[in-house]
């Protein structure tokens, strides 16, 4: 008897890619429903709120004014204490941060799957974009002010030391922060899609590689010791 041809792609029936489209539609479909119920839901993930931030970065300017040293310090002591368990991450790592063609320090304060806390700023001023994410993020402003523009303005949106940006998930503006200027930077939502605006100068622009693999180190790290803890 002769041996059988093997079979090739062209041998694909009707029936099989019915069976697998049915397969990929219905995996599709749970998984969109898992989005939206954990998306209508983020709240029971949550461990910061902007409101409590807002009032400790005001306290923190109150007890020590434009000393941003001592501020950030005041800051992250109080987090830790509220927060034992490693959720507050002390070590001052301070990593360049282009994005938006803007550029700054950055020292990364809590990252997990839902929220993200950092100080950012500069001490020379920068301007860029936004980038449009999928969190809600509150630029608490410590030292400086932050000037932001919506097309159809003609007028800036001000913001001095003690305010708060809030920049709605979904929705763009420029920023410029004139000269010295540094912010409690608090994101709360899906954080791992905004990481690609975080990337994206470092991989098409200023190809500072050490930098990259720093930021994705150590956001990686907190993110991972945070799920480990329980904290999406």
């Amino acid at each position: 008897m002769p041996p059988k041809a093997p079979s090739s792609a062209s041998d694909v029936t009707p029936q099989s890619f019915a069976r697998k489209a049915t397969i990929f539609t219905v995996v599709f479909a749970l998984l969109t429903v898992l989005y939206r119920f954990l998306d209508s839901h983020l709240d029971w993930f949550y461990i910061l709120n902007p409101t409590d931030l807002h009032d400790l970065s005001l306290r923190a300017i109150g007890a020590h004014g434009n000393d941003t040293t001592a501020v950030v310090a005041y800051i992250t002591k109080e987090l830790s204490d509220k927060f034992p368990g490693g959720y507050i991450n002390l070590d001052q790592e301070w990593i360049f941060n282009n994005a938006g063609g803007a550029m700054g320090g950055m020292y990364i304060i809590h990252a997990s799957i839902t929220e993200y806390l950092i100080i950012f700023g500069t001490a020379v001023g920068t301007e860029g974009h936004t980038g449009r994410h999928t969190a809600d993020d509150y630029f608490h402003i410590l030292k400086g002010t932050q000037l932001a523009y919506t097309p159809g303005s003609y007028e800036p949106e001000v913001y001095p030391q003690g305010s708060v940006h809030h920049l709605h998930r979904g929705t763009v503006k420029q920023y410029k922060m004139d000269s010295a200027c540094f912010a409690l930077e608090y994101a709360r939502g899906w954080i791992p899609p905004m990481l690609g605006f975080g990337f994206a100068d470092g991989l098409t622009s200023t190809l500072d590689i050490p930098t990259l693999w720093r930021t994705t180190w150590v956001t990686g790290r907190e993110m991972v010791l945070n799920l480990a803890r329980g904290k999406l």
